[in-house]
């Protein structure tokens, strides 16, 4: 039986995560107490959104959900406290946020909060925060034309794995001689167990409740899985190992492990780990 194991929620993209025993679906990903999944970027100079790509040590952020706050906290860093309510959007200051092709509009946080990033980090930047009228919308090449939306993520709404693929990695790269790498190098929404290795790659639907979840397309993998989350340090890579039996034709060849997701049914539904997954394959 497939079973909900584990729920995650990014609040700022490329940070650490938090680790939920429920959360709400929405049309643009996970949500929990009105707090959505990537719904803050760091952003330079320009704009751009970055990742622990180029700057490893974004692991190393650590958000909490307060009262009326998300608290940050990072090694040598004063806690930094950052008020969850909506700033006006007609009178809150802007920027334009550069995520792959995409320009999406956001709110540009204070000066104390850019300081601290910056100081993190080391390297001028902000934070920024998904505009109120904000709108972006997923590739319709992978949806068969369904309109989905996300935030600041990399392309969807919502990473699914299944932890028997994460099992299969492992083992492969203990008899490398390689150590077993947590789920957390993979960054998923949400891990499913009880069914087979890389079962998720061909499931046409996931039923959970009132939700229906639809996969659309594999998830290509960067250097970010050799990062340590709990150091911020790059580290063996697996993906030397993943290439062999990883790639995917319908993605360029890229290394794949995990499925992005659209939401089909249950916008504002709960989820739950426990929950019993039912799994629809797409032959």
């Amino acid at each position: 039986m497939a079973i909900l194991s584990e729920i995650t929620l990014y609040p700022i993209k490329s940070c650490a995560g938090m680790a939920l025993r429920s959360a709400t679906v929405t049309r643009a990903g996970l949500m929990t107490e009105q707090i959505y999944d990537r719904e803050w970027v760091v952003v330079d100079e320009n704009g751009m959104a970055m990742t622990q790509r180029e700057h490893p040590r974004m692991a190393l952020i650590v958000p909490k959900l307060k009262a009326d706050t998300l608290e940050l906290r990072a090694p040598g860093m004063l806690r930094l406290e950052i008020e969850l309510g909506l700033p006006d959007p007609e009178l809150a200051p802007t920027l334009q946020v550069q995520v792959w092709d995409d320009t999406v509009l956001a709110y540009d946080c204070d000066a104390t909060t850019a300081a601290w990033f910056t100081n993190f980090l080391g390297v001028p930047c902000r934070l920024a925060r998904f505009h109120a009228n904000a709108h972006r919308a997923v590739s319709a090449k992978w949806t068969n034309g369904v309109e989905a939306v996300t935030l600041f993520s990399d392309g969807y709404p919502i990473l699914v794995a299944g932890s028997a693929s994460l099992d299969d990695v492992n083992a492969k790269l203990v008899a490398a001689g390689r150590s077993a790498l947590p789920m957390n190098r993979f960054r998923p929404n949400i891990v499913i167990a009880g069914i087979e290795a890389f079962e998720e790659d061909y499931a046409e639907s996931l039923r959970i409740g009132d939700v229906l979840l639809k996969p659309v397309k594999p998830c290509p993998r960067c250097p970010m899985p050799s990062i340590d989350q709990a150091t911020g340090e790059f580290g063996p890579d697996p993906l030397d190992v993943m290439q062999g039996y990883r790639a995917k034709e319908e993605v360029d060849g890229a290394i794949c492990f995990g499925m992005n997701a659209i939401v089909m049914e249950g916008d504002g539904q709960r989820l739950q780990v426990g929950q019993e997954i039912e799994v629809t394959l797409a032959f």
